[in-house]
Parts: structure tokens; C-alpha cells; sequence
């Protein structure tokens, strides 16, 4: 990675960033490091069709298309195209970042007892893990184990979607707690949460008469 180009990056300069990786890509356009970069920050944009094309004209140019397979695949599960990615991550060595992208997209595919298996299979379990790992339990409809693996998550991490789950982990035991947790997400991002809470409403009964 050009530490040059992240520092401006991460300093909020991403256009000047990402010239610059366009140039060395142009320059060098063997090298594998500038396609991740770039791509890194073009997935982070919200751009992953870009992402996606960049690397797979770089398939043809590096030695090693497959150190570009992770990447992609990330390209291809923000697309909604799993199959795709699972492809991809099947080709690559399975250490924490592969088990944690095959959890994710296996999740997606409806296939919690599979996600479950590598999510717990990941080595350095941080709050993202234990997210992930909090949203498979929840979708096995495991309500107990859930609430145990999002609770584990420091408080200075939880996020409003971390909150809402923990409230909906709770709802059936803990009307009370489950609430507070709600008014919790509800403060830290309004908008997830309306969304969030159609989304479920119907399924737990959240919509009360007060949020309407």
C-alpha cells in the first residue's frame, strides 16, 4: 500500500487518492498492490461496479490474479451476486478476513448453520465478528445466544443497528430492557431505526402506538 496516497485519503482527499492510484496504475499496471488500493477505496465510496471492473481487467495484467480474488469477491457480494463470490472465496486460503466473507455471504444465501460454522471457525474475534456471529444466531432464531454474542460487544462499539438487535434478542423475555435498547438505537440513528423497525415490526410486534 502507498502510504503517501492513504494519508490523503484517510485526511478526506479521496479524488486527489484516487488519481493517483489511477497514474501508478497506468505506470506500473503489473502491480497488484494499486488494483487493491484502489479498489479498497472505491468498495469504501460505495462504487463497487467500478471496483469490480477495475479488477477484473486486472486479472488479465498481474501475475497473481488470484492475490485479487478477495477483493472481488467483495465486489460480487455487494452486487447481491453470491454465488459469484463464494466461487472466489473457495479458491483462496481460508484465514479470518475469508472466514468472516463466507460467513457473510452464506448468511445472505439463507444458509445460517453453514455461516455459523465459519464465522466461528475465525480466529481473532473482535466487535464485527461478534456481530456477524450475534446476526447468524438471530436469523437460526437462537434469541438467547444472539443477545449473548451482542452483548459481548463494548458499549463504546455498539452501534444503533448492535442496539436494535439487542432489543429484538430481548423483546420476549425483557419487554423493558428490550425497549430501552430500542430508544438506545433510536438516539444514536434515527433513520436506521424507522427503517429497521418496519422491517420487523410486523414479525415482534415493536410498533408501539407512541412511535407512529
Amino acid at each position: 500500500m502507498d502510504k503517501k496516497i492513504a494519508d490523503l485519503y484517510d485526511a478526506g482527499k479521496v479524488d486527489r487518492a484516487i488519481h493517483l492510484l489511477i497514474k501508478k496504475i497506468d505506470d506500473h499496471p503489473q502491480n497488484v498492490e494499486n488494483y487493491l488500493q484502489l479498489s479498497t477505496y472505491l468498495l469504501e465510496q460505495g462504487s463497487s461496479d467500478q471496483a469490480q471492473k477495475l479488477l477484473e481487467q486486472a486479472e488479465h495484467l498481474v501475475k497473481k490474479p488470484q492475490e485479487l480474488y478477495y477483493n472481488l469477491a467483495v465486489c460480487y457480494y455487494s452486487q447481491g451476486d453470491f454465488d459469484k463470490a463464494l466461487a472466489l472465496l473457495d479458491q483462496i486460503e481460508n484465514d479470518d478476513l475469508t472466514l468472516y466473507q463466507k460467513a457473510l455471504v452464506y448468511l445472505k444465501l439463507g444458509q445460517g448453520q453453514k455461516a455459523l460454522a465459519y464465522a466461528l471457525t475465525i480466529k481473532k474475534i473482535d466487535e464485527r465478528v461478534l456481530e456477524l456471529i450475534g446476526d447468524i444466531w438471530l436469523s437460526l432464531g437462537n434469541l438467547k445466544q444472539a443477545e449473548t454474542s451482542y452483548l459481548k460487544i463494548p458499549e463504546e462499539k455498539r452501534t444503533a443497528k448492535v442496539y436494535f438487535l439487542l432489543g429484538v434478542s430481548l423483546f420476549a423475555d425483557n419487554r423493558d430492557q428490550a425497549e430501552k435498547y430500542f430508544a438506545q438505537a433510536k438516539q444514536m440513528d434515527p433513520k436506521y431505526y424507522q427503517e429497521t423497525q418496519q422491517q420487523y415490526g410486523n414479525l415482534l410486534g415493536l410498533i408501539s402506538g407512541k412511535d407512529n
